[in-house]
């Protein structure tokens, strides 16, 4: 998620406030965020075209979405930002030319300054109506560059049109606000992660006490509440540090997430010398005895660190954590190291009834973020 390089200054976007449908809290009206192993009706991603996010190998980085497109479209539909009709031109050229089938593509017209729709779109929330019914939710939280970069205006745009969007199409809409409409809550998709029963898991570094941490007049309380309110999050399990090379400062997709309920994988680094040992083991004993909303200890599944990536002197945040569980498949960042198996391997046994696909990504990578950080999950 890297800044790009000053550009010359534009007309400031005013982001439009959709009313929220109720004056109720999402929770309060019966919502949950669904786990991401649960029915998708969709995945969204935004077409990459930034070139500084991915300085001297942005050539490739198309066809790495061409490849998570292609093995999504099996499962789900995409829905493909696009910032212009001839920005869409060239991504279905690729897409076409990388055997993707299109008519599974929905091709929505949006500016966007990067391509992290994890962080800048709506989160999408559920209830139970109607047996073998749910009803969908969107909340849309405030997006601010993660508390770093200061070109963010269109992907907070964006999230809000998504969110007007998916209201038209029959979702609530909800804005998130602390201390009911005074200001809006910061909040982005990889800072949590969840079990879909009332579990959610975040960093301390990202929400509470980092040099970015985002709402941190809140406090533990009352980010609690917070998360609770507008996500359904009964329990928070609280971790503490990211890993080396995350811009976003404590991200939790980077490094732990759930797999099912009562079941966290947790990177594990061997080598102490290594930056990331001492947050990962940090991490490890505080989920160790851990129990979850329905009071089930956590099982801490190791999951293997690749090898440092150093590019132009930079660590970057190569993680195999960052994985993205899709309706047919799980596709996991690969970067030609010896623990791409082994950490394949992992997920295999943990997603018995989906494909396992590893998505090269040392390249990827570059932009501080891989395949997680790029898609957003529609649940159906």
């Amino acid at each position: 998620m890297k800044k790009p390089k000053a550009r010359a200054p534009r007309a400031k976007i005013t982001l439009a406030d959709p009313l929220a449908s109720a004056e109720l809290a999402p929770f309060d009206l019966g919502y949950r965020m669904p786990a991401e192993w649960e029915e998708h009706a969709a995945t969204w991603l935004s077409w990459p075209h930034e070139p500084t996010d991915w300085p001297g190998k942005f050539e490739a980085v198309p066809w790495v979405f061409a490849e998570v497109i292609k093995n999504l479209t099996r499962g789900e539909r995409v829905r493909l930002i696009v910032a212009t009709k001839r920005m869409a031109k060239d991504a279905k050229r690729a897409l076409e030319q990388s055997q993707v089938d299109v008519a599974q593509v929905d091709f929505v017209e949006l500016p966007t300054d990067r391509s992290w729709t994890r962080d800048f779109l709506p989160l999408f929330v559920a209830k139970r109506g109607k047996p073998g019914r749910r009803a969908l939710g969107a909340v849309k939280f405030r997006f601010n560059g993660w508390a770093r970069y200061d070109n963010y205006e269109r992907d907070d745009a964006a999230g809000a049109k998504v969110l007007a969007r998916a209201a038209a199409a029959g979702a609530e809409p909800f804005q998130a606000y602390v201390n009911a409409g005074s200001e809006r809550l910061v909040l982005e998709g990889g800072a949590i992660d969840v079990d879909g029963q009332g579990t959610l898991l975040c960093t301390e570094e990202c929400l509470l006490d980092g040099r970015q941490a985002r709402n941190r007049e809140l406090g533990k309380a009352g980010v609690e509440a917070a998360l609770r309110d507008h996500l359904g999050a009964e329990k928070v399990l609280w971790l503490g540090r990211g890993i080396a090379g995350d811009d976003t400062a404590g991200h939790i997709d980077d490094f732990a997430r759930f797999v099912a309920p009562g079941k966290v994988v947790l990177g594990a680094e061997s080598n102490r010398k290594d930056e990331n040992y001492k947050p990962l083991r940090d991490a490890r004993e505080r989920l160790r005895g851990a129990k979850d909303a329905a009071g089930r200890r956590i099982e801490v599944i190791d999951l293997p660190m690749p090898e440092p990536v150093v590019f132009d002197g930079q660590r970057l945040p190569a993680s195999y954590a960052n994985f993205y569980i899709g309706n047919a498949v799980v596709l996991v960042p690969t970067f030609n190291d010896p623990a791409d198996a082994v950490a394949l391997g992992i997920l295999t046994e943990l997603f018995p009834g989906r494909r396992v696909v590893g998505i090269y990504s040392k390249d990827f990578v570059l932009g501080l973020g891989t395949i997680h950080c790029s898609t957003q999950q529609e649940p159906r």
